[in-house]
């Protein structure tokens, strides 16, 4: 069966704009219902892993370099705070920052020394995402995800107790390092911001396996597309099979409505497709399919009727 589907925003993050009558049409017909919230219960819908923490570091890392092996890797992530009456929100990391490889090739021989003396491997083989090869030996604590820190105060978010004790120290040191840097006295002359901290995130051991029912991803973001490499799946090239489409960065109604689903409505009349998914990332799910023109009864439905 042909099916597309889009891996989409929260509803909130759309606006209140009314779609156009053929869309809410369709999503009236539509097959509906709720799902987990949240970007990981998105995600856990489309892929399959052991466990409930995804190792980021490892598959990201396969993709990048292609030598995760089963060595233990930890994302060590350019990232920017910023302090205020209460603490240092985190305002900033890795794609946001606009970083090159002159910041990597600046930073990491004054950053290297300091994970050395732990034991800990540090690189960074793209300007964006950094990494840590960590001994096996070494308990990793639970880390937060980078996302669901940003533009929160960054202490509310370190690792806890005993186990993060190790964290939170090599924390202050390589913020430390990087306040005194000249590097980032030249990215303020450019007008660019400094690069004053790291988050560690994403720990873990590559998977054994990596499922989907897709045939086909089509995603710019670093972890889609390594799940996709892990899952043994095609990425990008023309869409011509069962795919998962990208547009989390949608920010309009009118771009969802006229600009992806109008499209794809069409496709399904003419039978190039056999349905289409909308997977939305509050959990809201609509499935869409060409028998369902002849449900007249039904009414038409904004995202928002829900």
């Amino acid at each position: 069966m042909a099916t597309a589907t889009l891996l989409l925003p929260a509803r909130s993050r759309l606006g209140a704009a009314a779609l156009s009558e053929p869309v809410a049409r369709a999503l009236g017909r539509a097959r509906f219902s709720m799902h987990a919230e949240g970007e990981h219960a998105q995600l856990k819908r489309h892929f399959q892993l052991a466990g409930d923490v995804w190792p980021v570091a490892a598959l990201t890392r396969q993709m990048d370099v292609g030598d995760a092996g089963r060595d233990l890797w930890l994302r060590a992530d350019p990232a920017r705070v910023v302090p205020d009456m209460h603490g240092a929100r985190l305002m900033g990391f890795g794609e946001t920052l606009g970083l090159d490889e002159t910041d990597a090739q600046a930073l990491l021989p004054a950053l290297q020394p300091v994970f050395a003396e732990h034991g800990l491997q540090f690189d960074a083989p793209t300007p964006t995402r950094w990494y840590l090869r960590v001994p096996e030996a070494l308990p990793l604590p639970v880390f937060v995800a980078p996302e669901a820190v940003l533009g929160d105060d960054l202490f509310d978010h370190l690792p806890a107790g005993e186990p993060g004790r190790r964290w939170r120290a090599l924390l202050s040191e390589t913020q430390v390092v990087l306040h005194t840097h000249p590097w980032n006295a030249e990215r303020a002359a450019q007008g660019r911001t400094a690069i004053n901290t790291l988050w560690f995130w994403g720990g873990g051991v590559l998977p054994d396996a990596v499922r989907t029912s897709h045939a086909q991803i089509r995603s710019r973001d670093a972890l889609l597309r390594a799940l996709a490499l892990a899952a043994g799946v095609q990425v990008d090239g023309e869409q011509t099979v069962d795919a998962l489409v990208d547009l989390r960065q949608l920010r309009s109604m009118q771009q969802l409505g006229d600009e992806a689903i109008a499209p794809l409505l069409q496709a399904v009349r003419r039978a190039e497709l056999d349905q289409l998914v909308l997977d939305f990332e509050d959990g809201a799910h609509f499935v869409i399919a060409a028998a369902q023109r002849w449900q007249f009864w039904k009414k038409p439905r904004q995202l928002h009727d829900t």
